[in-house]
């Protein structure tokens, strides 16, 4: 089968990560659409695997956590309704976890909100992290458990619960494309001793703009949104590789992943090229030819 060469799928994998839908990428890059999403499937699945493997024993001190919230295929007030809705169409949250001061995403899930996601995704955390860190997470119910699970007693774990409101006469003090404003904040400590000074989710918060940015499929009013969720799952693994070993940040002057210790090195995208063709399994070698016979009918 043909393959594309290797400066293609760098200014491919270039354009994905710096926000092109799959479209654009398709019209920019002169090559198919079917092209496009074959090498987001295949370097999405070998970032997942190299994440997995290569990030751990993080040595952290603050940790913020965050979802975020897109859509497959439909939003999930019209999955009823919708025509061939596949499995998982509706709500897609993205679970991340932040180091504060490297902004490495040290772990992150994509599914549902519910205390089962919140559970595994407190355990991948833990895996990865070397020592005791301070742990802060919005108000949602589900770390609570998730976190006595995983960490027990070894954390200092605080919620940062924002109190909202707004303007006199909006439903639910809401307006129609931005969130309602924020008037106060609430500091609640759950366990251990969390320094309040520490006590934060802005810089989780803002990654959650650096994905919007990023990733085309989490840019609100457009067609871009995800059809699968597998592809979804795709783009969220090739953005946080691209952001933690290649993104250079202006207050570090190097990369996350350099700053905590995981590479020595800055990488560039032909780095995660490479990363996806060693994940391509082996030519399989061709068996022998055999001739066919032709029956001549008399």
């Amino acid at each position: 089968m043909r393959k594309l060469d290797a400066k293609t799928r760098s200014l491919i994998i270039r354009l994905l990560v710096e926000g092109n839908s799959i479209r654009a990428t398709s019209r920019i890059a002169d090559v198919s659409k079917n092209t496009v999403n074959k090498l987001l499937i295949d370097a999405g699945a070998a970032c997942a695997k190299y994440h997995d493997e290569h990030v751990r024993n993080v040595k952290a001190s603050v940790v913020q956590c965050d979802e975020i919230w897109s859509f497959t295929y439909a939003k999930q007030k019209n999955v009823a309704g919708a025509k061939a809705a596949p499995d998982h169409a509706g709500d897609t949250w993205t679970w991340t976890a932040l180091d504060s001061d490297s902004k490495l995403i040290v772990s992150y899930m994509v599914g549902g909100r519910d205390s089962e996601y919140a559970i595994a995704f407190m355990d991948d955390l833990r895996d990865r992290l070397a020592n005791r860190v301070q742990l802060t997470t919005d108000g949602h119910k589900a770390y609570l458990e998730a976190i006595e699970g995983a960490f027990g007693g070894d954390v200092d774990y605080a919620q940062l619960i924002k109190i909202y409101g707004g303007e006199t006469g909006t439903k639910g003090h809401e307006k129609k494309y931005s969130p309602a404003e924020c008037t106060g904040i609430k500091k609640r400590t759950v366990e251990g001793s969390p320094d309040k000074a520490l006590i934060s989710t802005s810089h989780v918060e803002r990654q959650n703009l650096t994905m919007r940015m990023h990733m085309r499929r989490f840019t609100r009013l457009t067609n871009s949104f995800s059809k699968k969720v597998e592809n979804h799952m795709h783009a969220v693994a090739l953005h946080f590789m691209y952001y933690n070993f290649v993104k250079v940040h202006q207050t570090l002057k190097v990369t996350s992943a350099m700053e905590v210790g995981l590479t020595d090195r800055l990488w560039d995208i032909a780095d995660l090229v490479a990363i996806v063709d060693a994940n391509e399994p082996a030519p399989k070698k061709r068996g022998p030819y055999k001739k066919r016979r032709l029956e001549i009918s008399k």
